[in-house]
């Protein structure tokens, strides 16, 4: 009999001591969860200031000040555009007389076609 109680009062203890490991593993992953969602919140919240910063940093207007200042782009005109035609001849938009002097003739033996240009929609 004093076996059988000391191998009942064994499983009761080794039980007990499982109990408190499950539950102290419970307690660890509980505190691992909360701290991923934690994460999870402060990551949505970059994502979505970034999001902000990135539709503000895209605004037209500041895209024009931008190529403006930065890059030294201007507004087309016709004063600077100039047409290529097919057989390698560039024409200007707005025809002055030493460019109309200076445009060479399209070669006889090619196809009329209007020049290849570029328009912004």
């Amino acid at each position: 009999m004093a076996r059988l109680n000391f191998l009942l009062l064994l499983s009761v203890l080794a039980s007990a001591l499982y109990l408190v490991h499950a539950q102290y593993q419970s307690r660890q992953l509980f505190t691992a969860l909360d701290r991923a969602h934690a994460e999870a919140r402060r990551l949505e919240l970059d994502s979505e200031r970034l999001q902000v910063d990135k539709r503000a940093q895209a605004t037209p207007l500041r895209v024009e000040t931008l190529a403006k200042d930065r890059l030294k782009m201007r507004t087309t005109t016709p004063a600077v555009t100039l047409y290529v035609r097919p057989d390698g001849a560039v024409i200007p938009a707005v025809a002055s007389p030493a460019a109309a002097v200076t445009a060479a003739p399209p070669p006889s033996g090619s196809s009329r076609r209007p020049p290849a240009h570029r328009t912004r929609p």
